[in-house]
This record gives C-alpha cells, structure tokens and sequence, in this order.
C-alpha cells in the first residue's frame, strides 16, 4: 500500500507530465476512504519547485452534463466563497465544499458573472495550474464516458495538470457495452434484415445481433483509444483490509463495550470479510451498523450472554449482509428457516438430498462457520433485519430465550440432539444416556408423531450398527406404540416430505412398516383436523354469513370441505337461511366446481346426497319463493354432479360415513 501511495506521489512531484493516472478498484473497496485518507492529506503537504499543490476532489456520480463538471471546479477554486459556507468549512474541519451547499449556492447571482440571461461558461472562471484534479465515480456519469475523459484530456495534454481518475473498470466495461441496448438492437435489426441475413440459419439471431452490434457500436474501443492516450499508468488498487477495518472501527469510539468488543475480534471481522468473496468496504460497513444495534439490544436485554453466541452473532451478521446485499444470492434463501434448530436440520439431511436450499446453506456453513465452532450458528431476528430493514423484537426475544435454553448441549433434550446434531458428536458416555432418555419419551408419549417417526430412523441405524443393544423387531413395537399413545393429542402433518428429508441417514427398508402407520393415523388426524374446522365453518349459517362468506372464499374455494360435515345439519342450515343466501351459497359452490372440479371431486357422494336431502326437504310443501330457490338449489347441485362425473375417471370417491363431534 505504501508503494502504491509513492507511486502517485512520484506522478505528482514530476516536472512534467501530458498524461493522468488512474486507480482501479472494485465498488466500496475503499478507493475514496484510501483517497481521503492516505493521498490528499500528503498532496496538499507537498511544496515542489516552489510551488504548493492544492487538491480538488470530485466525484462525477450523477452528473448530466460536462458544464456541471466545470461548474464543481469553478466552485471550489474560486476565492469568492460565501461566508456562511466558510464558516461551515472551519467548524467541521471539511477541506472542500459539501454537495449540499454546491447545489444551494446560487452561483451566477453570488459571483456576478451572469449577464442579460446569458448562459455561463464556467471553464472561463477557474485557473488550476497549482491544483491536483481527482475526478471518482467515472463509471457512475450520466454522460458518455468517451465525452467526460475528452474533457479531462484538455486539463492533461494542453495544461499538463496533474489528474487522478478512481474508477472500477470492470463496471465501466459493462456500461459500455449494455447503454441504449434498445435503440443498438433495434439498428441492428434493422440493418440485418436489410443485409438479407437477419433469418438465415448460419447462426443463432441473438449471436448475429449481438456481432452486429460490437461492429457498429463498439465503444469499448473508442474507450480504450482515449484512455491509452489519456491515462500514462493504471494503478490497481488492492487495498489492506486491516488497515482499513481499524478505521471503520472508529466511529463506535462513542461506546466503550461495543468498541472493545470489535477490537478485541478484528480477526473474526477480517476473516468473515474475506470468505465473502469479495471487496466491498460499503457492504462491511454497513454490516457493522448493524451489529451495533444487535449488540446493544443484546447487552440491554441479555447481559450475561455467553462470548460465543455474540461472536456467533457478528460472523452471522456480517456474513449474511455479504450474501444478500452482494447480490451472490436471492433473498428467500433463508426466509423460510425459523430457527437454528432447523437450520441445523438442514445440514444434517443435506449429505442425503441435495436439493438447492440444503446445498446452499451447507456451503454456507462451510464457508462461514469452517474452523470455528458453535452449537448456534442461526439468527432469525439478524437474517430478517438484514433482510427487511426492520428490527423484530418479538423474534429477538424468541431467539435469545431459546439461546439460554440450548446453549449448553448438556442441557438440550437427548431426542432434540439426535435430530439436529450429527450423532457422532456426542460423547461416547453421553450417548447410551441419551438413547434410554430417548425411549422413556417415546414410551411416555412426550414427543410429536413426526418427531417418533423420523426418530425411528435412526435407531434402526444404530441397530443395524451394533450402537445400541435393541434388536428391530423391539424398536419397532416400542415406537409403533409411542406412535399409537400420542395420536390422540398430535396435530395433522401437511408437510410430510419436508419433514422427512431432515433425517441425516439412509433410510432403510425397515422404515416402511413405520410409515404406513404413521401415514393411517396422519390420515385420521386430517379427517379430525377437516371436521372439526367444517363444525367451526358452517355453524355460521345462517346467523354469521358474511363471517362464512368471508371464511369460505379465502380458504375452501380449492379444497374439500363439504364431505366433513353432516348432511343432516347442512340440511338444516340451509334451509333456515335467507331466500339471499340460498341463492348465494349456490352460486358460490358452482363457481368453485367449476374452477377446481378435479381438487374437489371427493366431495361427489355428499354433493348427491345433500341433492337428495334437499328434494326430500321440499317435497311436499306448499310452494312459497324459498321452495322455488330450495328445488333451483338441488337442480343446480345435479349440474355440480355432471360435472365430476364428466371427469376423466381416475377412481370413484365414496364417502365415509364420520362422526360428528
């Protein structure tokens, strides 16, 4: 780095010079920060051949015209400065004119020089024979490049100033390349088509577009003349990390804890920045923001936080703001991991099924977490702040209760290890205490029916390796019970797959008996779960329609709901509804047959049935509007009838007569 800094100041102390240099570096690598602090400072020190160098700094991030460049140089050498903006200068030690105060100062009233409404030229005002020009951001114009480094050109090879460029090439070659990408292919087109050449099959259209644009359009090299005219080195700018993290550090001065806390991990920081990939100082830098507020929630709410998980924490955090903000990845990769019990699940599984999410999140954690262990290696609360911005408090707490919960391993549940950890983990004399924990719960009835079913798995492993004394024909009856014990009080598992890839070893065939138990009662607790929410649904009718109505619409227009619930109360409560209703709750139920027939066909038997019900109801009667809307209302359901019976036929539903509860 030091080289790098003489070499510049050797560019600026030489007598004569028809050439400007320039520094290439990535986006938030530190150019500006390595500018301010390691180059101006000396340059504006400098005395040489009895001359005094004054620097001007100026970043060309948004400007629109080559005038405002000349109107920046104007307003920084010029003497005649408002006094209010001296003042401003001194008292916050600033060596040059905020943006701001540039953009405020109206400067043809201020200076004088505007005249019968008469356009200003700005270069006419300025002399900068004993100045340095560093122009940043060359990339980030909003004028052509070639027109801005032609407009340097005339400060370097007429007036031999020495001039800086920062830029980042590699996005500059980009802009080039992808600026009126509308209006370049349109021409080419055109052109092609004109040629004869556009359909011929020599070669795909978009290579042919592609070429013909290069050849008409190829500013890459009108950049490259300039520049090889323009610019006499090119310096790459590779800037010293630790350097510059100590000076990142030092704006927490304010808080002794936090600031004692950095220093003392600057290698955690540097490491974490590293294995990110990529050199973006802007990135840190804001990931360190935010770890500020992580860490003064933590020691305001959480004091006696172990060292590791705040550790964990400012990995975690920097680590994740590089993958998201770097644009490495999208950022549902981790909207749907909730806690760090089922980050680590993924892991597990991830060596069996290696679908996108596992094989991400496993790089991750190898990248990451290599040579550093810890048990909590998740945060929900940091992954959505960085995701969304916003600061969860509600997840905050439900992450660092759970932290104080399972941070020691000792104290984590035997069933729980097994299933987020990798068995070979625990200890020799832990694991025969963990096995017998693990089977008084599943003979107790502790666990959740899925929890038993993906446990099973591996004690059939450890059996089949001679890790426990069980043979399978006793782990099967003890789990086949457990199984039968906590059907009653478990809920219906709808992400079944889900569930089942976390299991981190080959399943064996000895895991199919288990499963088609399980897939039974989980069948028996859907029905419950169907019933009991039919109940809730439909005794809105026909004092709470709109709370059906609204009930119905957003959740049952795609899903059966119908063969759960009695004929005999459906019957009933059609019947006492408004003449409104009836027609309603008809024409809802035709709507969702219609567009969802093959999702719905189950509900076939209680749609001919309530068919019936309804005629039945009817017959006999006197006729009165709400018979006329009853007997349309079965005429209608017939018509919902023909409609799965239209289907192709895959098999006949019948419906199971249910218990109502």
């Amino acid at each position: 780095m030091e080289d790098l800094v003489e070499s510049i100041l050797d560019y600026v102390r030489a007598d004569y010079t028809d050439y400007a240099i320039m520094i290439n570096g990535e986006w938030g690598s530190g150019k500006t920060y390595f500018w301010n602090n390691k180059i101006r400072n000396k340059i504006d020190t400098l005395s040489f051949n009895g001359k005094k160098y004054t620097t001007i700094y100026m970043s060309l991030y948004g400007i629109s015209n080559l005038e405002d460049i000349s109107k920046k140089i104007f307003i920084e050498t010029t003497q005649a400065m408002d006094k209010s903006v001296k003042k401003y200068m001194s008292s916050h030690d600033k060596t040059n004119i905020p943006e701001y105060a540039k953009t405020g100062l109206d400067m043809a009233h201020f200076f004088g020089a505007k005249q019968n409404n008469d356009k200003i030229d700005y270069s006419q005002f300025f002399s900068t024979d004993d100045k340095v020009l560093c122009f940043d951001d060359l990339e980030r114009a909003n004028v052509d490049v070639i027109d801005i480094l032609g407009y340097i050109n005339n400060f370097v090879e007429h007036d031999h100033i020495k001039t800086i460029i920062i830029c980042n090439e590699k996005e500059l070659a980009t802009k080039l390349k992808s600026s009126n990408l509308e209006f370049k292919t349109f021409i080419a087109t055109y052109l092609l088509d004109k040629e004869g050449s556009l359909l011929k099959a020599d070669k795909p259209m978009v290579e042919k577009i592609g070429e013909k644009i290069e050849y008409i359009f190829d500013k890459a090299n009108d950049y490259e003349r300039i520049k090889e005219k323009l610019i006499g080195e090119t310096f790459e700018y590779a800037p010293q990390f630790s350097y510059i993290i100590n000076g990142l550090l030092m704006r927490y001065e304010s808080n002794p804890e936090l600031i004692r806390f950095l220093r003392e991990h600057t290698n955690l920081i540097t490491n974490t920045f590293i294995k990110s990939g990529t050199r973006n100082l802007r990135i840190l830098k804001h990931a360190l923001n935010d770890f500020q507020k992580i860490f003064e929630n933590v020691s305001k709410f959480y004091p006696n936080t172990n060292l590791r998980v705040l550790q964990t924490m400012l990995i975690f955090t920097i680590a994740v703001s590089f993958e998201i903000k770097a644009g490495k990845i999208t950022k549902d990769k981790f909207i749907n991991i909730n806690s760090n019990e089922e980050y680590k699940s993924i892991l597990v599984s991830s060596r069996v099924l290696m679908d996108n999410r596992q094989f991400y999140i496993k790089e991750f954690d190898n990248n990451y977490y290599f040579n550093f262990k810890s048990e909590y290696r998740f945060f929900k609360f940091i992954e959505m702040y960085v995701r969304t911005r916003i600061f969860d408090m509600k997840a905050f707490k439900t992450d660092m209760e759970m932290i104080i919960q399972t941070i020691d391993t000792e104290k984590l549940p035997g069933y729980k290890r097994i299933l987020t950890e990798e068995y070979w983990k625990i200890s020799d004399d832990q694991f025969p205490i963990i096995i017998d924990e693990v089977i008084k719960n599943v003979m107790n009835g502790d666990l959740k029916l899925i929890e038993i079913v993906k446990l099973f798995a591996y004690f059939s492993y450890f059996s089949k390796k001679k890790l426990i004394s069980y043979d399978m024909q006793t782990i099967k009856n003890i789990f086949i019970k457990g199984m039968d014990l906590v059907s009653s009080k478990s809920e219906y598992c709808n992400n079944i797959e889900e569930e089942l890839s976390k299991i981190g070893i080959d399943v064996g065939e000895e895991m199919n008996e288990i499963l088609i138990h399980f897939h039974e009662i989980n069948r028996e607790l859907k029905v419950k779960m169907f019933k009991k929410e039919a109940e809730e649904l439909f005794k809105c009718i026909p004092m709470k329609m709109e709370a059906f109505y609204e009930k119905f619409t957003a959740d049952w227009m795609n899903k059966p709901i119908l063969n759960y619930y009695d004929i005999n109360k459906m019957v009933q409560r059609i019947t006492c509804s408004s003449n409104e209703d009836i027609v309603k709750i008809k024409e809802m139920l035709i709507d969702r047959a219609k567009k969802n027939t093959r999702v719905l066909e189950p509900e076939l038997s209680f749609i001919n049935e309530l068919k019936v019900a309804i005629d039945n109801y009817c017959e006999g009667k006197d006729m009165s509007i709400k018979i006329v809307m009853l007997k349309e209302f079965a005429k209608d359901l017939e018509n919902i009838t023909n409609l799965y019976i239209n289907l192709p036929k895959k098999h006949i539903y019948k419906r199971k007569k249910v218990d109502i509860l």
